[in-house]
């Protein structure tokens, strides 16, 4: 297996997706280093799908694309790009808004969409909130909202 590789994964998920066709989203880990100029270390990158989608569909686009299958519960749909990357498709209707609201950056010349940071951060403190949440998941959520508002290291002050 080759390094997981973020940006291969998430052009060949957005090839795959825009192929269905359906609107989505960055989200996550990737989405927060995106908006806060910081990179933040992510074991997957998450992509929002609207939960309205044709769910088969878009599973049978992802496998088609190289993507595996390896699991799935009410309101995601989790994959491995070929080059280790996994990948989290999320088909959770608090995100269909967010979704209709994302804007797009440019990645190696191809048009991806994020949500917008006000989304991304009201995403986090649901999150955080989230009493069911695991502590170490929900004070990374929480982190990444200090980080989203700003509380950005600087370059020589380390972590």
């Amino acid at each position: 297996m080759e390094t997981p590789d973020k940006v291969a994964a998430l052009l060949d998920a957005k090839r795959a997706l825009d192929g269905v066709p359906v609107r989505h989203a960055l989200i996550g880990g990737v989405a927060v280093g995106i908006h806060s100029g910081v990179p933040r270390a992510t074991l997957d990158t998450d992509l929002a799908v609207p939960s309205t989608a044709e769910r088969a569909a878009v599973v049978d686009a992802m496998v088609r694309a190289g993507f595996r299958r390896i699991g799935e519960d009410a309101h995601s749909a989790n994959f491995r790009h070929p080059s280790g990357e996994p990948v989290q498709l999320a088909f959770d209707p608090g995100f269909d808004p967010m979704i209709a609201r994302a804007e797009t950056f440019d990645l190696e010349g191809v048009a991806v969409h994020v949500v917008r940071k006000d989304d991304l951060i009201a995403m986090k403190r649901r999150a955080a909130a989230d009493p069911g949440r695991r502590r170490s998941k929900a004070l990374r959520d929480q982190a990444d909202v200090e980080l989203l508002l700003g509380d950005v290291p600087e370059p020589d002050e380390g972590w």
